[in-house]
Parts: C-alpha cells; structure tokens; sequence
C-alpha cells in the first residue's frame, strides 16, 4: 500500500512474500533507517546500531556488538548472574505466598527483574532510582518510550521539526541531557575502578576495545553511550513485554499452562528450579514462545528506507521512500496461519519456523542486515524466566476473576505492551527442601 506521510512518500508492505523481497532479495538497498528526531537527540546524532545510517561507520559498530558483546561465550558467561537474579525473584515470590494468598504484580516483577539482569550484564550493578535524576530510573526510561513513540511532525515535515510545534525537541534535549549525565557516570565508574576477577560487562569490554586503538573507526565515548543507549532501551523493554503477554496467554489457556507444567516436571522434576541447560530439551516451551510471539508482536512495525531508486513487483520506489513492514498483520494473516487471533502452540508441531529472521511470516527480531543483534540473549531470557515461573507456581487469577476475561487491550510504544498490569496469585509447586 502507498500513501504520503507528509512529504514522505512511503510503502506499506502486510504479507510474507513481499517482505521477503525487502528483507531478502533487495535488503541491500533497504537497509537504511529512516531520519528519527527522537533517535538524533537521545542516541547522539543516531550513532546507535538501532537507527544509525547504513554505511561503514553503521557495519563496524555491529561488527563491534557482535563480535565482543553478543557472542556466545559472552552471553554463558553471564549465564549464573541470569539464574542468580531470577532465582531471587521466585525466592520472593515463594516467600509472600507462604501459607497465605497474595495477589502480585507479575508485569512489575518482570520488568524489574529485567532491569535487573540487562543493569548487571550491561554495567556490572544495579542501578537504583536514586542514581538517575531525581524522576528516578523507571521513570525516565518510560519518558524515553512515550517521546520515541509519538509521531513527531519533524519526521514528516523536515521544516517544521525547527518550529518544534509539539514541543517535543524541547523535551528531547532535556532527556538526553539526564541519560548523557548517567551514562558519563557509569564510564567514569568503569575507568576508576576493575576488579580483574569480575566477568566483564559490556561497558568494561567497550572501553578496552577503545583503549586498545584497534578500532578500524573513530570510537570513542560517545559512541559507548549511544550503545549502551541501545542496550538500555531495547534490552529493559522487548523481553519483558515479551514475558507479559506469553504469561498472559498461559493464564487464559489453562489447558496450554497446564501442558507446559507436565513437559518442565518430565524434563526437570519438581525437585529443583529450572537451569538453562534443560531449556533445549523443552519443546512445547520453544512452541509456546513463538506462538506469544507470533500473536502479540511487540515491535508490530519496523521501518527502513530506500537508498536508490529501484523497481519491485513492477512498481517504482523512489530514492528517500519509507518502508513500514507491518509485522502485526503478517503474523496473523489467515493466508499463513489457521485461526491466526487464537492462541495455539500445537500450530508448530512438525514445523521449521523459526524466530531468528529466516522464515518471514514470523519475524520478531525483524530479519536481513538490520536484524537485532541479540536475538541469542533475547531468546534465553524469554525461554527461562517463563519455564521458571510457570514450573515454581500454580497460578490463579484473582477476585474470581475467569480466563476468558483476562484484559488484553494493548498500550502503544516503542513497544507494544499491556495496557493493565497483569496480576495474578501464586502457589509453590516444587517440593520443599
């Protein structure tokens, strides 16, 4: 579909086979990203992997991500910080649950248990509230989704981005200003102090990559905090909404819930919690995670833009045009998916898709050159904290409240979350020791 969004010409593209088209066949010339106020103020000039131009500067900068961040041996070994916070977690859980009912906040827990894990792996500790501007973490974090997710006339009408009608550069530069102001911190903290026995975090591996002049490209601080500017967006967000909507599903399918309990206690037993090296053995697990992610695509739009002219399916794309994939409706096209707006793992049994960008009618982490970089990570965290909560409790809705009127209204964003928090009673499943 083509329409203009202001002086943008730009496409729409809704089903499978085109899309492959731009994320396949002609990615090469659709690997650009779009101009994004938001992204130029609080991602230094859009020096971040997320919105940075294609080009050499945008090649080595992923080249960096993953070759020293993302790898596999640096995500194992973080693997007994992961379990270590998530085990905290279901300990506190278990402990408010003891002997009474108690309705929790399963979103808020999620979140900050996310927050958590991405603060620890990413800069070596937590961070609390205190130690980012007087709004607090959470705070600030939630201004940096709400501003990135309004449509600045900016974007669309490149004059009127200087008027600021809206009033958001205003509010851009002041919260660029806090993040800048923490992120100078947490470099200062790094620089002063190592322990050589610690694990390395992300911005310890950074700064010895900078330090070591074996950059083949200009890298220096501003270019660490506009990827820890990534890690800290995109990382705190998409797992924890993730989690969210497949506990959701589980909770309005007790059936599914139910089913999952029985293949975790088969392949675990109800001794012990859940490690990451049971999780491939776990495949009604990985079904359930897809078809989450299939039906609630929290990133339901991804956006590239044309760097020549060229021709697909005989029409004409010009030079500057803004491509908007429409995940959302790929991922419940009845055309790919029986019963798409129903909750159905079993959908996958026999079947090869996979959520790492190579099947297209079901790409969470988007697909071709700009793909995330952290898919690996992204997929363990997701995998673990659900088998972990699922296996650990029995869960109730409260207030009598049925499955079928669990609330699934969606709040718009950088990422597509719950509109209400999902709440929940819990009750210990594994034996005492």
């Amino acid at each position: 579909m083509y329409m203009r969004l202001g002086l943008v010409p730009t496409i729409v593209v809704s089903s499978s086979d085109v899309a492959e088209k731009f994320l396949k066949t002609y990615d090469h010339i659709f690997a650009n990203k779009p101009h994004n106020e938001a992204a130029h103020y609080l991602a230094y000039g859009q020096k971040n992997i997320i919105f940075a131009k294609y080009g050499p500067y945008w090649r080595n900068m992923r080249k960096l991500c993953t070759q020293h961040l993302l790898t596999n041996q640096k995500i194992n070994s973080f693997q007994s910080l992961r379990s270590q916070q998530v085990e905290l977690m279901i300990e506190s859980l278990q402990n408010e649950s003891r002997g009474e009912r108690v309705v929790v906040d399963l979103s808020e827990r999620v979140a900050s248990l996310n927050a958590n894990m991405t603060c620890l792996m990413v800069f070596g500790k937590k961070y609390m509230d205190e130690d980012f501007d007087k709004r607090g973490f959470k705070a600030v974090l939630q201004e940096v989704v709400h501003l990135a997710a309004i449509t600045n006339l900016g974007d669309f009408f490149p004059f009127l981005g200087v008027i600021d009608l809206q009033g958001l550069t205003r509010r851009l530069k002041d919260l660029s200003k806090v993040f800048d102001e923490f992120l100078e911190k947490i470099i200062d903290e790094h620089v002063e102090s190592h322990d050589e026995n610690q694990t390395k975090d992300f911005v310890h591996t950074m700064l010895e990559f900078m330090q070591s002049g074996k950059a083949e490209f200009q890298f220096d601080r501003i270019h660490i905090k506009a990827v820890l500017f990534d890690m800290i967006v995109a990382a705190i967000d998409t797992s924890a909404t993730t989690i969210d909507w497949i506990l959701t599903e589980l909770l309005r399918h007790p059936h599914v819930m139910k089913k999952l309990q029985i293949e975790i206690k088969q392949v675990v037993g109800l001794e012990r919690m859940v490690k990451e090296s049971d999780l491939e053995n776990l495949k009604y697990l990985d079904m359930v995670v897809k078809e989450g992610m299939r039906l609630h695509s929290v990133v339901p739009v991804t956006q590239r833009e044309a760097m020549e002219d060229c021709v697909i399916d005989g029409f004409n794309i010009r030079k500057g045009s803004r491509i908007m994939i429409n995940h959302y409706a790929i991922q419940r096209d009845p055309n790919l998916w029986s019963e798409p707006e129903k909750f159905l793992p079993e959908r996958f049994i026999g079947s090869n898709i996979d959520v790492r960008g190579r099947d297209f009618q079901l790409l969470p982490f988007n697909s071709g050159r700009r793909s995330c970089p952290a898919i690996q990570l992204g997929i363990i965290v997701v995998r673990l904290v659900v088998a972990q909560l699922v296996h650990c409790f029995d869960w109730e809705l409260p207030n009598g409240m049925q499955p079928c009127d669990l609330d699934l209204e969606e709040h718009f964003g950088i990422v597509t979350s719950k509109e209400k928090h999902l709440m929940a009673i819990p009750t210990c499943r594994l034996n005492e020791q």
